[in-house]
């Protein structure tokens, strides 16, 4: 049975990790994300950045993983994630630099990715525990195709990352909703061996062959390389622009019913996977 397809239980030993899972300001998929975590055991709560940035450095206390979710926060104004990135980075750089160090883990996921680019989270390559973040290194632009695309693509995972997200998965596809409109991802071109030799791109768009495309639909934003996700040198920083957040459940899949008459409905969401590694990774 692959990785993905396995029973959703509740892990052992989830209960004693505390998962954040930021709200406010214009982000809307808190309550899916924190669905996913709860379904899997873990001690989950959502915080309103406000109160987070309040709070400084001890609103992550006994925090093990910090999930920033999709929406339009700020209501997009300037760039995507750009004014939460510029507020989280001012008020909270610190924090989220000793936390990281300290072995926590953050995810981003679609307005969340956005946010972690353009805050220096991502992809952070050259930073060296115990430095400030890291310079923005990338951005995401407007996709190839003007407006907002919202249909499912399929991911390639990379079975050589080091993101902990995806590791151990093998050489798979993963089916997910994507509903952005900024998603194209851009990278410093003197990055950009650095990216593909230490395999910093977890996740990319696929065609039906399963190979890496650039070409839309199967690529709603027409990143170089299929690029639909980056994670950080040590794997524990991960974002990506499709919500696994919304296939939690086989009924999500917009051919759920074809699958269950072939006898290949899963037993839940595939997007569950992503969610139970990281929290695995912790244990």
């Amino acid at each position: 049975m692959s990785p993905w397809t396995q029973p959703p239980e509740r892990i052992p030993g989830a209960d004693t990790l505390r998962v954040l899972v930021l709200r406010g300001y214009g982000l809307n998929c808190q309550d899916e994300t924190t669905a996913a975590f709860a379904m899997l055991g873990a001690r989950v709560e959502q915080v309103h950045v406000a109160d987070l940035l309040a709070q400084g450095r001890d609103a992550l206390a006994g925090v093990h993983l910090l999930t920033f979710v999709g929406g339009f926060s700020f209501g997009d104004h300037i760039a995507s994630g750009r004014v939460l990135a510029n507020r989280m980075r001012g008020r909270f750089a610190d924090a989220l630099a000793r936390f990281v160090d300290d072995g926590g883990l953050v995810l981003g996921i679609c307005n969340g990715f956005q946010t972690l680019v353009k805050m220096g989270l991502l992809p952070a390559i050259g930073r060296k525990p115990g430095e400030p973040l890291a310079p923005q290194q990338a951005t995401l632009e407007h996709n190839d195709r003007p407006g907002f695309r919202n249909a499912w693509v399929r991911l390639r995972i990379d079975p050589e990352s080091p993101c902990v997200f995806t590791r151990g998965q093998g050489p798979a596809l993963l089916e997910l909703p994507a509903r952005h409109g900024e998603g194209k991802v851009i990278v410093e071109p003197s990055l950009q061996e650095t990216i593909e030799r230490d395999h910093l791109v977890p996740v990319r768009y696929a065609d039906a062959d399963g190979r890496p495309t650039e070409a839309w639909p199967d690529n709603p934003n027409g990143s170089a390389g299929g690029v639909a996700g980056l994670c950080d040198p040590s794997g524990r920083v991960f974002g990506l622009m499709p919500h696994p957040e919304a296939y939690l459940y086989p009924e999500n899949h917009p051919d759920w019913i074809e699958q269950r008459d072939a006898g290949a409905l899963p037993t839940h969401g595939l997007g569950l996977g992503l969610f139970a590694n990281g929290l695995r990774s912790l244990l």
